[in-house]
């Protein structure tokens, strides 16, 4: 059969929608039309996050459980019109030396995306400018990834323990913010001035060893697989420049469509069951019409990382 299409103008560009009714989402009938429709509706909040950022897409042209694939380059059939930069790549595992990436820029390229069945969206803690060469980062993230029978809960716990050893004065009095993975865990995020990604990463190691020295019934550093049930995995890695974490608001490839959401650090304080911080995306549209982008001290907020021993 044919595949159904749909012309359709967004942001002054004309864009062919396709296949709408088809479900991407099995374990709730979630169709490829919702996942368009919620991404064009959340664009206001989410594209901040993603402006400047080189994308990594994770597609699934058949749906969630189906064969799915990471996309770094931008396919041969991407519009004139979409943002491509080409950034040095050695040890490619295509055995490419550059990648021409997509930059979520606007709504048209996320809606775009979102009818290629790109469900996901990753981003590096990294922008580039405006002729495309990489800058410094401005973010560090760490990833807390309970190990079973761990759960969320104790990634709450530890992301508290994350806040209050930054906001002292040895580690810099740094304020973070947190938003849900999606998945299991949480993420938190450290807004800071232009920073080589070697140091962001060497801080954010060092964080992650020192609250595994002050917590080790709680916090883990390290990813081997043996010391991390019933713990929280403090990932630093994903500081490293060629790294990319979920971003804010993106869609998962779960059973149900839920949504990396940002979250306040009363609902982190709060969390006592391991579902209470899952958002699927009409959750999230309710949540950005009450509280808008919990998230958006990011974009103006910048701390220099302290010198720590």
């Amino acid at each position: 059969m044919a595949p159904t299409r749909t012309g359709v103008e967004v942001g002054g560009r004309h864009l062919v929608l396709s296949n709408l009714d088809k479900v991407l989402y099995p374990g709730s009938g979630f169709t490829k039309g919702e996942v368009i429709d919620y991404y064009a509706r959340v664009a206001q909040v989410m594209l901040p996050h993603l402006v400047g950022r080189p994308a990594t897409r994770k597609r699934y042209p058949d749906g969630v459980g189906s064969a799915e694939f990471f996309e770094k380059n931008a396919p041969r059939h991407t519009p004139d019109w979409v943002r491509t930069v080409t950034i040095d790549s050695p040890g490619s595992t295509k055995n490419r030396e550059t990648i021409d990436y997509i930059v979520v820029d606007d709504l048209p390229t996320l809606v775009w995306l979102a009818n290629l069945a790109a469900l996901e969206l990753h981003v590096p803690q990294w922008r580039v400018a405006d002729d495309g060469a990489p800058l410094e980062a401005d973010l560090v993230v760490i990833d807390l990834d309970p190990g079973p029978p761990a759960t969320v809960v104790e990634c709450c716990q530890v992301a508290q323990l994350v806040r209050e050893t930054l906001a002292t004065r040895e580690w810099g009095g740094l304020e973070v913010w947190a938003k849900t993975s999606g998945s299991k865990g949480l993420q938190l995020y450290v807004p800071i001035s232009a920073t080589p990604a070697e140091r962001s990463s060497a801080f954010a190691k060092l964080l992650a060893q020192y609250l595994e020295r002050e917590h080790p019934d709680l916090v883990v550093s390290r990813m081997t697989k043996a010391l991390r049930p019933g713990k929280v995995l403090l990932d630093w890695s994903q500081n490293n420049a060629a790294k990319t974490t979920v971003a804010a608001y993106s869609l998962r490839a779960r059973e149900q469509p839920s949504v990396s959401t940002p979250v306040s650090w009363d609902e982190v304080a709060g969390c006592r069951g391991a579902d209470q911080l899952t958002f699927l995306a009409m959750d999230v549209l309710e949540r950005v019409e009450r509280h808008g982008d919990l998230l958006s001290p990011l974009g103006s907020v910048r701390q220099r990382l302290p010198q720590v021993l």
